[in-house]
């Protein structure tokens, strides 16, 4: 019996689910063609409806999981956030779940979340063009095998990710970076043979590249620290209700002079910069500790 009551549950909180999308995403992507019209306080004005219907959908989705699988919510660090500023978050990437935890953590206390997203996710059917109407960067990494081949191309990460950012220099933003990367798996991780317990080793090229692109209009650093304690979920067991508890902690840090420089070029910047990076997953490995001792004890 209990056994079909979560996968009616199931289906009906995954029903919720893509109706309440449907329901915001169509509008989003109208105003995305209305933006097309190059008349830059009308744009402006099309940009931010189209924020506030993805809050609205943001919103909708936190009243589907209060009513439909409920959890709890322990958060530390949200004192410092405010709606109207610059930001660039960076979080541990463990589940699609994370993106629903994020949103619903930072609804209303900053700016709408915007993605980094793989240039081939804009042919997701429905999500892709709302993506692009809500200006979220595609992009397109060069790799080291490609740098080999052709190094006219060094240079153009930075240049790519500067144009994507110009959009979001006159309306206050939320840049969101997974700096691993990738979801943290058992495998991925040894692969990597990644020197972190419960981390992929973090890659330092994105967030360094908006920086450089954004340091002089970025206010703050918001670094969050995802835990499940009871072991990382499936969208499919959020859907279900199995997710009972979800810890959460956030730091709200500067942007110092010694984080912005030319990580394309400047080989010492680009060491500098990657060993502040590591030192900062040390610390979100210690804070990933002890929220599971905490869980233990």
């Amino acid at each position: 019996m209990g056994s079909v009551l979560s996968k009616l549950k199931r289906i009906i909180c995954i029903g919720f689910y893509a109706v309440n999308t449907l329901f915001w995403v169509l509008p989003i992507i109208v105003c995305g063609f209305l933006k097309l019209l190059p008349i830059k306080p009308w744009q402006k004005l099309i940009s931010w409806l189209a924020k506030s219907l993805a809050g609205n959908w943001v919103a909708c989705n936190s009243v589907i999981q209060n009513v439909l699988t409920p959890f709890k919510f322990e958060v530390t660090g949200l004192e410092e956030l405010k709606a109207k500023d610059w930001y660039l978050v960076i979080a541990n990437h463990q589940s699609w779940v994370d993106i629903l935890v994020m949103q619903r953590l930072l609804h209303n206390r900053i700016p709408f979340l915007n993605f980094f997203l793989k240039k081939e996710l804009i042919y997701v059917p429905f999500l892709g063009l709302a993506w692009w109407a809500l200006d979220f960067p595609f992009m397109s990494r060069t790799s080291k095998a490609q740098l080999r081949k052709k190094p006219s191309l060094r240079g153009k990460d930075i240049e790519t990710t500067r144009k994507a950012c110009e959009k979001f220099k006159e309306v206050p933003v939320s840049i969101v970076n997974f700096v691993e990367g990738t979801r943290f798996t058992k495998n991925k991780h040894e692969r990597q043979n990644s020197p972190f317990q419960n981390l992929l080793k973090p890659k330092a090229g994105g967030v360094a590249f908006v920086l450089e692109a954004m340091g002089d209009q970025l206010s703050k650093i918001v670094n969050i620290t995802i835990h499940y304690p009871d072991g990382i979920p499936t969208f499919v067991d959020f859907a279900s209700g199995q997710v009972k508890r979800i810890q959460v902690h956030v730091e709200v840090m500067p942007i110092n002079d010694a984080l912005v420089g030319n990580y394309s070029q400047d080989t010492e910047f680009r060491v500098k910069f990657q060993s502040e990076l590591n030192k900062l997953w040390q610390d979100k490995e210690q804070n990933l500790k002890i929220l599971a001792d905490k869980e233990s004890a």
